[in-house]
């Protein structure tokens, strides 16, 4: 079975790919669209920073922590975090405007010796932590078949990543949960309402890289309700009743990845000594073994890999040109993180012949098409890419 990747992006209906003229990306992103005068959203989203009333956004923020203070019995704020800069970021503002977090983690199978070290330093601040471990038994089942059926190995994660730090929140009386990156802002979305939105099934769907997919989506014999109970948050009643609501430090403040790297930096997070692990950065996706064979199916499904996201980035905060970032695309190459590959199919239990069978279901043959013995793509961001 061929071409199962979908895309959400635009354009693609001829086969022929388009990049943004300002950035590296490409038409074919999810949530991502090229309009008329060849920027996309993304891009224009960006420029939108420039006019906000960030002094303003930051008085918002402190009504939000005079809120969840007076409404908290003990604990004012869960904050999801996994040890990475974003998650120090956020614990070290939320203690700066002198909240009391309770910081609740799910335990990647995957989690790397730089990201436990990170994770403890983060603990270190001054938070009481979770440290929700699912079983690797459950996991590595639900990993396989998330794989198998979409072509993602993360989707696990992310419904994990969601519903345990709302499940805590409910149960244990927590006003707010207290996100990063604002990547619906990012990519031209709606502004969440400026106190909080509600966390429910319908925002788990929309932005919950789930493949809109819940819990519910994967009961079979071989993964019960009583096996998939971390990834079942809050029923929309318990949610609604308990008044949880989530808000994304982006909104509030200015999010660049390598201002939260500082940040975090300054406060003893350590960059990856072996250099970035998926992507350009050394400071983002370091603590998980697992990320890179998540954002490497992009390549097959969208024509794209990380670094294309991390270097539009880097252009938008005027620290790279385009003709820059080309050229270090073009030398990285489609950049398939083979160690890590090894280490995810000895844990879902996968040949790599098998796992390299299974991604080829997933080429998008609306761009990729065969020219010899080498899959290509049409006009391609570059002249000069080497197929391999």
């Amino acid at each position: 079975m061929a071409n199962r990747g979908v895309l959400s992006g635009q354009g693609v209906g001829d086969g022929v790919m388009r990049f943004c003229r300002k950035c590296v990306l490409p038409n074919t992103r999810p949530n991502l669209a090229i309009g008329e005068s060849g920027v996309c959203n993304a891009c224009e989203a960006h420029a939108t920073k420039d006019l906000i009333d960030w002094i303003e956004r930051k008085r918002l923020f402190g009504e939000v922590v005079r809120r969840a203070k007076a409404e908290a019995s003990g604990y004012d704020c869960v904050i999801p975090v996994s040890g990475g800069k974003d998650s120090t970021w956020q614990v070290v503002t939320c203690l700066e405007y002198g909240m009391t977090p309770l910081a609740v983690t799910w335990k990647t199978p995957g989690r790397t010796e730089i990201g436990r070290q990170n994770l403890e330093n983060l603990v270190r601040l001054g938070v009481d932590h979770i440290d929700y471990q699912i079983s690797p038994s459950v996991e590595r089942r639900f990993m396989r078949l998330a794989f198998e059926r979409y072509g993602s190995v993360a989707i696990p994660m992310h419904q994990a990543i969601f519903n345990i730090p709302l499940t805590l929140a409910v149960r244990l009386r927590i006003p707010l949960i207290v996100w990063g990156e604002n990547s619906a802002f990012e990519y031209g979305g709606t502004e969440e309402q400026r106190t909080g939105f509600q966390l429910d099934e319908k925002w788990l769907k929309r932005y919950g890289v789930t493949h809109g997919t819940t819990a519910a989506d994967w009961l079979s014999e071989d993964l019960t309700a009583k096996d998939l109970t971390a990834y079942f948050g809050p029923s929309p009643t318990e949610a609604l009743r308990a008044g949880v609501r989530g808000i994304f430090l982006g909104y509030y403040f200015p999010w660049d990845p390598a201002e939260t790297a500082a940040v975090a930096a300054a406060h003893g997070f350590c960059r990856s000594p072996d250099g970035p692990r998926t992507g350009y950065y050394d400071y983002a996706d370091i603590d998980d073994v697992f990320i890179s064979v998540h954002h490497w199916l992009k390549w097959y499904k969208f024509g794209f890999t990380r670094t294309f996201d991390n270097l539009s980035l880097e252009i938008r905060n005027n620290r790279l040109s385009r003709e820059e970032a080309i050229d270090i695309l073009v030398g990285l190459g489609d950049e398939r993180p083979t160690r890590d590959i090894v280490r995810c199919c000895e844990y879902i239990g996968l040949s790599e012949t098998k796992y390299d069978q299974i991604c080829e279901t997933f080429r998008n043959t609306n761009i990729w098409h065969r020219e010899s013995d080498k899959w290509v793509i049409t006009n391609f961001i570059s002249k000069e890419w080497i197929w391999s």
